[in-house]
């Protein structure tokens, strides 16, 4: 990949994460405090560990991103976190700051491949639909866990039974 191709996606993808980001912000704020131990079934993460995992793991392809290279590191909720409203202020707190420095790293780090975890070596750029795939599948996961703990699902990617669409006409 050149660099002026990875500068090309680099105009599609940041906007596209930060669009994804304000989203995933509106579920994780959708959690109610008093359900975070919801867990749909017994294999599968509670509410509050979700909501974690979602919004860590942005935060941390962002980290890998300044950092240049992609290392797990302890990736345990810190313990003072007990609700999905704390997990979504931390993600509010750090995603906005963080993208706006990964945006301004030059067009030849995005062009240059870069390991993970021995699985992919992908030009970095590639990593921020990476990233978007893993943030929208896990917020589809804590999305469908709302209605069976009593919240409002709102709206994703058009209107929800709890938030219907608005036409512009009707605005």
């Amino acid at each position: 990949m050149t660099s002026d191709q990875a500068a090309f996606l680099l105009t599609i993808f940041i906007p596209e994460v930060k669009r994804e980001s304000l989203t995933t912000l509106r579920v994780l704020l959708a959690v109610p405090a008093d359900k975070s131990g919801y867990r749909p079934h017994p294999n599968s993460y509670s509410a509050l560990e979700l909501a974690w995992h979602l919004a860590s793991a942005d935060i941390w392809f962002l980290d890998g991103f300044l950092a240049g290279k992609f290392e797990m590191d302890d990736d345990t909720m810190p313990a003072d976190f007990s609700s999905a409203a704390d997990v979504a202020s931390y993600y509010e707190d750090n995603l906005s700051t963080k993208l706006d420095e990964v945006a301004k790293l030059p067009a030849v780090f995005w062009a240059t491949p870069l390991p993970l975890f021995g699985m992919f070596d992908l030009p970095a750029v590639l990593y921020l639909q990476f990233m978007l795939n893993h943030s929208i599948h896990h917020r589809g996961q804590l999305s469908s866990y709302l209605r069976p703990m009593g919240a409002k699902v709102p709206s994703i990617y058009g209107g929800s039974f709890d938030e219907p669409m608005q036409h512009s006409s009707e605005s």
